[in-house]
């Protein structure tokens, strides 16, 4: 494919993030009809099903959802609630789309990147992202961008499978990824709370889960009113 040019027939330079941007979109447009049945046999067999409602069970007020892919979540979310997500892929958006409506399920819906959020400082009172971390190209610039929409007080409640705790499936794990993170961008080894806890977040709720392979979170923004850390045990 041809390199698109400006006025003075000079290749354009893409902004940062661009071509792996593309390249994600190319591969969400494959995987969307699928990815469903994907994510049901992984969660199934593998991390376990009970995560999606325990994300979404705690979302306040105005909230939004990172990564929305399909629209898995949708079911999860209290009554009433007011939600926005977004995600890269149009043919992700277009199956969360027709979720929602069989639902009955009102949502904002937009195509965006997860890296560059285009909504003011201190909007959302939650943002909610869940086994999307391990896929884009940068997880602590998306940590970032989440903390910045968030209101101060406001709840980072996070899902994601990362590497586990016991060596031997590390191993494992690294070994499954090594194609993936090369061709896709997507990994298995990451560890997305670790920027969570290097900001300005208070954890309030923190546990690993599956040998270590799942890791959940709950952070809150921190305000002037200091929230007391809650352990979670598996």
């Amino acid at each position: 494919m041809a390199r698109k040019r400006n006025d003075e027939g000079l290749p354009l330079r893409l902004p940062r993030g661009a071509k792996e941007n593309e390249r994600k979109r190319r591969a969400y447009a494959k995987e969307a009809p699928t990815y469903d049945e994907e994510m049901d046999f992984f969660e199934k067999r593998v991390i376990g099903t009970e995560h999606r409602s325990w994300a979404c069970s705690r979302a306040i007020g105005l909230t939004l959802e990172v990564a929305i892919g399909t629209g898995l979540n949708l079911s999860h979310y209290p009554a009433g609630l007011d939600l926005t997500g977004l995600d890269l892929s149009p043919e992700m958006l277009a199956l969360a789309r027709a979720r929602a409506r069989t639902a009955g399920r009102a949502v904002s819906l937009l195509e965006a990147d997860a890296q560059d959020l285009p909504f003011p400082n201190e909007r959302f009172d939650s943002v909610v992202c869940t086994y999307a971390l391990c896929s884009v190209p940068d997880d602590a610039r998306v940590v970032s961008e989440m903390g910045r929409v968030l209101k101060p007080g406001g709840r980072l409640i996070l899902v994601d499978h990362v590497r586990s705790t016991f060596l031997p499936l590390y191993w494992l794990q690294w070994l499954y990824e090594f194609i993936p993170r090369r061709t896709k961008g997507e990994y298995m080894t990451r560890r997305p709370a670790q920027h969570v806890m290097a900001t300005d977040f208070e954890i309030v709720s923190h546990g690993r889960l599956r040998a270590g392979i799942v890791e959940r979170m709950v952070a809150v923004k921190r305000a002037s009113v200091t929230t007391p850390h809650v352990a979670e045990t598996a």
